[in-house]
């Protein structure tokens, strides 16, 4: 049997709350999980590589990546 999860995706713009009820979320459920983006750009004051993203990959990191993910993911769009 398959065990398949539930991707929400949490959008709005800056200093809205987003981080907020993603917290709230996975304090009151354990088997919430957040993904973590990876990004060309350098860490800014307070955030933490692998937590709050992967920083400074090069461009052929970023690009091998992308590819091996378009290899292994089906895309879905609504």
């Amino acid at each position: 049997m398959s065990n398949k999860g539930l991707l929400v995706v949490l959008s709005g713009p800056s200093g809205s709350g987003k981080d907020t009820i993603l917290e709230r979320l996975v304090n009151l459920d354990k088997n919430i999980v957040k993904s973590i983006s990876a990004t060309t750009r350098p860490c800014r004051i307070g955030e933490v590589d692998g937590k709050d993203y992967f920083f400074n990959l090069t461009g052929s990191q970023f690009h091998f990546i992308k590819g091996f993910l378009r290899n292994q993911v089906s895309w879905r769009f609504a």
